[in-house]
């Protein structure tokens, strides 16, 4: 394991990261980190901002959703089954990003994929699938993630926003800023 492994710590990072970058704001997106060799998910509360978390802030539970440990009383994101479901269907992940990034956000409205016009989409492998809109947080959203995250590592949630995954918090991360990236190039491309 690696010396600076701090799920809690790490996640913290991540989520202050992504709302510094403009991937996710006040108190949208959420993040985890899923350790396997402990069955234990690491994930940010629902609806508290980011620049006031704590290590006593991040909740880990177990693939069944069950809470192990919760020091502080929140309340886990309300896509904790989504990001569960996400571990069950990719062995190779260990980390999930939902951010609501403006560029790519828009293209999940119009339910159209993001194209890989410049090199920096080989960064989370070119391809970007759809699910299909549900609820944030609803058993539905945790189903329709489930057939296209085994497609590509970033997707798009109709509607909604953007889910990447990697086998690390800052690799998925990086997916999810690479893939708000291209997609505000698309866009500006499109309007020239």
């Amino acid at each position: 394991m690696d010396r600076y492994y701090n799920p809690p710590s790490q996640l913290i990072t991540a989520a202050q990261t992504a709302e510094n970058e403009g991937l996710c704001m006040h108190k949208s997106g959420n993040f985890s980190i899923y350790d396997r060799k402990l069955n234990q998910v690491f994930i940010t509360p629902s609806g508290f901002y980011r620049a006031e978390l704590t290590l006593d802030d991040i909740i880990v539970t177990n693939l069944a959703g069950e809470i192990l440990q919760n020091k502080n009383k929140r309340k886990p994101s309300i896509e904790l089954m989504m990001h569960i479901a996400i571990y069950e269907a990719r062995e190779d992940v260990s980390a999930v990003v939902h951010t609501h990034s403006h560029y790519a956000t828009a293209f999940a409205v119009r339910g159209i994929a993001i194209s890989p016009v410049v090199t920096e989409a080989k960064f989370y492998g070119e391809k970007v699938e759809l699910a299909e809109y549900a609820e944030a947080g609803s058993l539905q959203l945790t189903e329709n993630i489930k057939e296209p995250i085994k497609k590509a590592d970033v997707c798009l949630l109709k509607n909604h926003g953007v889910i990447a995954v990697a086998d690390t918090i800052e690799n998925a991360l990086l997916k999810a800023s690479y893939l708000e990236d291209v997609a505000k190039i698309e866009a500006i491309s499109k309007m020239l």
